[in-house]
């Protein structure tokens, strides 16, 4: 029920973005669906968690949705639910301020909004990896892969990522937002890891 209540959230938040153009009100879903250095530095402090639940572009809605109920239902079964959505949100609002904090440090370019729900997943895939490392994936949807490569390879195309932006260059990706949810789902797996009984039953 948690999972699809995300999904629901963040498909009516799709919605008002379709028809922000044509009503008139793109500018609000701006000021409160998206997080930049800026606006958290005018007090808008409420889009680290609002931009969690936010995508603009269908395709990118997609692929975080499809991510979170193929590797979401299984740690809501292992964390439960109220530790899982705890989890979830601690992910995306790390990755919204790392996105803030490094675009002013690191890309140079604090005005930059950022929206999603790509920190939170971030930290989804890298505690599912930790903690079921011998799980095979299929990368690009046929390549299979082990958890543990899969996380690997994550986290260093954003680093790589991260440093093209810095140099101008690199895709409309917020590589940031990536590396904080990331690290929220490491330090969560330190601090909580599952039963090793549970783990193994996948491995």
């Amino acid at each position: 029920m948690i999972i699809r209540t995300i999904v629901l959230i963040n498909f009516f938040v799709f919605l008002a973005w379709s028809l922000s153009t044509s009503q008139g009100f793109f500018p609000f879903m701006m000021k409160h669906f998206t997080v930049s250095w800026l606006g958290l530095r005018d007090g808008e402090y409420w889009t680290l968690l609002t931009s969690v639940f936010s995508h603009s572009a269908f395709l990118h809605l997609f692929i975080n949705m499809y991510v979170l109920y193929g590797f979401g239902i299984a740690l809501r079964t292992l964390m439960g639910r109220t530790q899982f959505l705890l989890f979830y949100l601690l992910a995306g609002v790390t990755g919204s301020f790392m996105h803030a904090v490094l675009s002013l440090l690191y890309t140079n370019s604090p005005a930059q909004p950022a929206l999603g729900a790509s920190g939170a997943i971030a930290g989804i895939i890298l505690y599912f990896s930790l903690s079921f490392p011998r799980e095979k994936l299929l990368l690009l949807g046929f390549i299979p892969i082990s958890a543990r490569w899969a996380a690997i390879l994550l986290v260093f195309l954003d680093l790589w990522g991260l440093s093209a932006q810095s140099q101008g260059g690199g895709l409309p990706i917020g590589h940031g937002a990536h590396l904080g949810g990331a690290v929220i789902g490491v330090v969560y797996f330190l601090f909580n890891r599952p039963p090793r009984n549970l783990t193994e039953d996948r491995g």
